[in-house]
C-alpha cells in the first residue's frame, strides 16, 4: 500500500505570506531609502569635527614647537597661517590627512570646501573651512547638510 501523505503549502498560506512580506517591505523600504541621507551628513560632521580636532592639534604644535610658519604631523608639513592650518592643499588638507573616499576638495583656496560625493544638492552637503585671519580670530569650521 501506498500512503499518501501530501506535503506543500496551500494557497491561502502562500496568499498571507506573501502579503505579510509585502506588509513588511512597505514599512522597511521607506526607512532604508532615508538612511543614505543620513550617511552622507553623518560623514560630513564627521568631517567637520576631523577638521577642527586637526587645526587645534596644529595649533597645540606650534606653540609647543614655537613654529608659526609650518610644523610636520605624521611627517607631513602643513602650512600655517597665525599658527593655525592655512586653508591651501599643504595647510589644513595636509593637517586632517584625508583619503578622498567618498569626499571631493571642491577649492582648495580661501575658504577649503569638502563635499560629499552623492549627495542630492552637493553645494548644500559642505564642510567649509576659514583660516584664521589674525592672531586673535581663530578659523572657523561650517558643515552644511541641509543637501546630503
Amino acid at each position: 500500500m501506498y500512503s499518501s501523505k501530501k506535503r506543500g503549502f496551500t494557497l491561502i498560506e502562500l496568499v498571507v505570506v506573501i502579503t505579510i512580506l509585502g506588509i513588511l517591505a512597505a514599512f522597511a523600504i521607506p526607512r532604508f531609502i532615508a538612511l543614505d541621507s543620513t550617511a552622507r551628513a553623518a560623514t560630513i560632521n564627521g568631517l567637520s569635527g576631523s577638521v577642527r580636532s586637526a587645526s587645534a592639534l596644529a595649533r597645540g604644535l606650534s606653540m609647543a614647537t614655537g613654529n608659526t610658519a609650518s610644523v610636520t604631523m605624521e611627517g607631513t608639513a602643513v602650512a600655517l597661517a597665525f599658527g593655525y592650518p592655512d586653508s591651501t592643499v599643504t595647510g589644513i588638507n595636509n593637517a586632517i590627512n584625508i583619503s578622498t573616499g567618498g569626499v571631493t576638495v571642491v577649492n582648495t583656496a580661501t575658504p577649503a570646501t569638502w563635499t560629499k560625493v552623492g549627495a542630492t544638492t552637493p553645494a548644500s552637503c559642505t564642510v567649509v573651512y576659514t583660516a584664521a585671519t589674525s592672531l586673535t580670530v581663530p578659523p572657523s569650521v561650517l558643515a552644511t547638510t541641509g543637501g546630503c
